[in-house]
C-alpha cells in the first residue's frame, strides 16, 4: 500500500467522513455565550479515542483543551496539530438560507456554523489520521493535538496553557489548518500572523445629554473630541503619527519579499469577493499591506442618538473601539503604552482601555522543515503552493513559535469565500476532502525525511 491510495480511501468513505463532520457541526459550540462548550469537547474526545488517538480534557480558567497524542518514540519526529472546536455567534439568524447548526449540502458546499471555522478543518485532520492509520497501521511520526475552546474569544487562556505543559507540548512543527485558502483557488501556506491590540477610548462631556440649541457651543461635544484627536493620530494617507509606532518592525527579508511578488493578483476579482470593487493596487502593494504593515482601524464608535429622524442634543459621551494588528516584532503592550502616552498629550480628559491583545510571529521560509511540508503539500495537491509569509489576520501562533520556540506552519483547507463569522458559513465538499488527503501527505513526507528537525 502506498500513499498514492489515500485518495481512493477518501472517496470511497466519503458520506461516513461527512456524516462525522455533520455530527460535530449540530454540536453547539459557542465560546462568547458558553453555549455546548462541554458537550462539544466531550464529544471531540470521544471522536479522537475512536480513531485512536490517546485523549483527555484538559482545564483552563476558561473552557477546556481537548489535548491528543499518538507517540511512538521520543526520538521521532513530532508534528504538534492545532485548532479550535468553538464557534462564533450565528446572529443575525434571518439571514441564513439554512439552520446555522443543521449542516446543509448546496452546490457543492457545506453551509453551517463552524463549517470553515473551525471545526470542517479540524475533522479534516482527525480524518486524515484515521484514513493513514486504517491504511499503513501507524504512524511514522509522533502526532500531538491542541484543541481549543476559546479561539474565537481570542484564546485568553492558551498562553497560560502553553506555559504550564510546556515539556508535554514539545514538538518539532506546528501545523494549523484555519483561515482561507488564496482568492486564486491555489494551496496557500502561511508562516507567520499579524498581531492585534484591542482598545477603547472614551470622551465625556457634560453630566447628561443637553438640549443642543440651549447648550450648543456651551458644553463640550465628546464626539468632537474624538475625532480632534484621531486627526492627531493619523493623516490623510494613513499613516500613524504616534510616536515610536513603527518601531520595532522588522524588515520582510530578500526571500520573503520574493514571496510577495510571486503571490497571484487578480484586484478585479480580489474586489468582487470582499464587495469592494474600486481596489486599486499593484500585487505587490497589496500583500505587503496586507502582511507586513500594521493597520490603525477603528471598528466601531458610538455616540449621542442614531435613530430614526433627528434628536437634537450635544451628547454626553462617545466611544470607540479599535482593533490595531501588529507586525513582527511589534509587542502589543508596547504600542497600548505609546498610544497612552499620545492620548494623555493631546487630550488627558480622554480614556484609553485596554482590552486584549495577540502576539505578531513568523516562522523562517528558509528552514528545511517548511521546504520538506511544501513539497508534500505539492505532492498531494499536484500543484505548486503559494507561499505568504503571513496571514493578514490573528491566531495565537506565538505561542509555538515564541513561547515553545518551535518552526510554525499555517495551511487553510478552506475556500477563500468560506464566510467565516457571518450568515451561510461554508466549505468546499471538494475543500473538506482535499483536506485529509493534504494531513496524510504530510505526515507521509515527515516520516520519510524524519530526520530533518528544525
Amino acid at each position: 500500500m502506498s500513499i498514492e491510495h489515500v485518495e481512493q480511501v477518501i472517496l470511497e468513505r466519503k458520506e461516513e467522513y461527512l456524516n462525522q463532520l455533520f455530527t460535530l457541526l449540530r454540536q453547539q459550540s459557542i465560546s462568547s455565550q458558553n453555549k455546548g462548550m462541554k458537550e462539544c469537547a466531550t464529544l471531540l474526545k470521544d471522536m479522537m479515542e475512536d480513531i485512536g488517538i490517546k485523549t483527555q480534557i484538559m482545564p483552563t480558567d476558561g473552557h477546556p483543551v481537548v489535548y491528543g497524542e499518538i507517540c511512538r518514540d521520543e526520538n521521532d519526529f513530532t508534528l504538534l496539530i492545532y485548532g479550535h472546536y468553538d464557534v462564533q455567534p450565528p446572529d443575525p439568524l434571518e439571514d441564513w438560507i439554512s439552520p446555522p447548526f443543521e449542516p446543509t449540502i448546496r452546490d457543492g458546499r457545506i453551509f453551517g456554523r463552524g463549517t470553515g471555522d473551525n471545526k470542517g478543518q479540524l475533522m479534516a485532520q482527525l480524518l486524515g489520521i484515521k484514513t493513514y492509520l486504517d491504511l499503513f497501521e501507524e504512524l511514522p511520526i509522533n502526532i500531538k493535538f491542541v484543541f481549543e475552546g476559546e479561539e474565537e474569544n481570542g484564546s485568553v487562556n492558551l498562553p497560560s496553557f502553553v506555559e504550564q505543559h510546556k515539556e508535554l507540548l514539545q514538538a518539532d512543527l506546528v501545523f494549523t489548518s484555519d483561515g482561507s485558502s488564496h482568492n486564486s483557488g491555489s494551496p496557500l501556506i502561511l508562516l507567520g500572523v499579524r498581531g492585534m491590540l484591542l482598545l477603547e477610548m472614551e470622551a465625556k462631556g457634560a453630566d447628561w445629554d443637553n438640549h443642543s440649541g440651549n447648550t450648543g457651543n456651551i458644553v463640550p461635544n465628546p464626539a468632537w473630541k474624538l475625532v480632534d484627536l484621531l486627526h492627531t493620530m493619523r493623516d490623510s494617507q494613513g499613516n500613524v503619527l504616534i510616536d515610536g509606532f513603527y518601531d520595532n518592525i522588522l524588515k520582510p527579508s530578500a526571500t520573503e519579499r520574493e514571496l510577495l511578488q510571486n503571490l497571484p493578483f487578480d484586484p478585479i476579482d480580489i474586489g468582487e469577493k470582499i464587495g469592494y470593487r474600486d481596489l486599486n493596487m499593484d500585487g505587490e502593494s497589496y500583500y505587503h499591506k496586507l502582511t507586513m504593515e500594521p493597520t490603525f482601524n477603528i471598528l466601531g464608535m458610538e455616540s449621542g442618538y442614531t435613530g430614526e429622524g433627528a434628536k437634537t442634543i450635544v451628547p454626553s459621551s462617545a466611544r470607540l473601539k479599535m482593533d490595531i494588528r501588529l507586525v513582527v516584532d511589534q509587542d502589543p503592550i508596547d504600542i497600548y503604552h505609546k498610544i497612552c502616552r499620545h492620548v494623555e498629550k493631546y487630550d488627558p480628559t480622554i480614556t484609553v482601555n485596554y482590552l486584549g491583545e495577540m502576539k505578531p510571529s513568523r516562522t523562517s521560509a528558509d528552514l528545511e522543515v517548511v521546504k520538506l511540508v511544501t513539497e508534500s503539500i505539492k505532492k498531494s495537491y499536484q500543484k505548486e503552493p503559494l507561499i505568504q509569509p503571513s496571514l493578514a489576520g490573528s491566531l495565537p501562533d506565538y505561542v509555538w513559535t515564541k513561547m515553545l520556540k518551535t518552526p510554525s506552519i499555517i495551511f487553510p483547507y478552506a475556500n477563500f469565500d468560506q464566510r467565516n463569522h457571518s450568515p451561510n458559513e461554508n466549505i468546499k465538499v471538494e475543500n473538506f476532502l482535499n483536506g485529509i488527503k493534504c494531513i496524510c501527505h504530510v505526515i507521509n513526507g515527515l516520516g520519510v525525511a524524519s530526520h530533518v528537525k528544525s
